[in-house]
């Protein structure tokens, strides 16, 4: 994936997606003891960046694949982002979804057209049910982050973040199946200047640490965590990407995801689902442990959605 996909990827969803607001936080960075720019991706359409890959993979389906529609398997940001997607340019949207995943994004599937099939809540059950589906309609799958054109897409982010600030030092993404780090990693190394991306995800489905360690892809034997968008595993189009160009990743604990989380609510007055607080209670924790690391730098966080059950708040 060149510096040129990129470029056209942006080009050609910029009609239908958001190039969102960087915000910063006076008390944060005195916290930090750097500047931290948040691209927050929780104003993006359908609340979270999904919608970025989502529609680049779409856009470049052809008419004959846009009659019979697509099916993904997702627990939420993906699934609604598909939904949206799918709708804004008349196509049909078949998505699996865990039985396990939020009402709100069920909600917002629908609203967005969706035809919804629920299944276990494990990564088996969900690609069975997606090839059946596939099978039985003639459905394209896209898969929610091991797609090389929804990798590009969610780049995109982090491409809009270093044209507004292009001399961060570095930028923090969550990890879940690796759609956004692989491709935000591909934005720095074609748009950053001596920019280092590191990733953050929960002590409770750490398989990207891991796979980082063991240099193959390893799994997660339970995923008891808040962060639900974390709960997948990387895939082998992503993974290689994430092996040559993010320099770690950063382990993070149910309690400091939700202090993380309720530090942006109550501070930055801005609503953030617990898979991005992951990202920002990765920052902090940083900064504590090795503070002359971020002394004076730029950091960029993705807030890489908003959509929280209002009715579940862990706090």
């Amino acid at each position: 994936m060149t510096k040129q996909n990129l470029l056209e990827c942006h080009q050609r969803i910029t009609p239908l997606v958001h190039n969102t607001a960087v915000l910063t936080s006076r008390l944060i960075d005195k916290e930090i003891g750097a500047q931290v720019f948040f691209k927050c991706e929780n104003f993006q359409r359908a609340g979270a960046y999904k919608i970025r890959g989502a529609t680049n993979a779409i856009l470049q389906l052809s008419e004959e694949q846009k009659k019979n529609g697509v099916v993904t398997h997702s627990s939420g940001n993906f699934a609604q982002a598909l939904s949206l997607a799918a709708q804004s340019v008349g196509v049909t949207a078949h998505i699996v979804m865990p039985n396990t995943a939020p009402e709100v994004k069920k909600v917002g599937v629908r609203e967005y057209g969706g035809n919804i099939y629920e299944c276990e809540p494990t990564v088996e059950a969900r690609q069975a049910m997606a090839d059946e589906i596939a099978t039985r309609t003639g459905a394209t799958f896209v898969h929610p982050s091991n797609d090389n054109d929804v990798i590009v897409g969610q780049g995109t982010a982090a491409l809009e973040l270093l044209q507004k600030q292009p001399d961060l030092d570095f930028i923090f993404c969550p990890v879940g199946g690796g759609g956004l780090i692989a491709g935000s990693s591909l934005a720095v190394k074609y748009f950053g200047e001596n920019c280092k991306v590191y990733g953050a995800e929960p002590f409770e489905a750490d398989d990207a640490y891991r796979s980082l360690l063991s240099g193959k892809i390893e799994s997660n034997e339970t995923t008891n965590t808040i962060a639900d968008g974390l709960k997948t595993m990387l895939g082998d189009k992503n993974f290689p990407i994430i092996k040559e160009l993010v320099s770690g990743i950063v382990r993070i604990t149910e309690d400091e995801i939700v202090e993380a989380m309720k530090l942006v609510w109550e501070r930055m007055k801005i609503i953030i689902e617990p898979s991005s607080a992951v990202t920002v209670a990765a920052v902090i924790k940083q900064a504590k442990e090795s503070p002359e690391v971020f002394q004076n730098k730029k950091i960029g966080i993705v807030i890489s959605g908003g959509n929280v059950d209002l009715s579940k708040l862990p706090f």
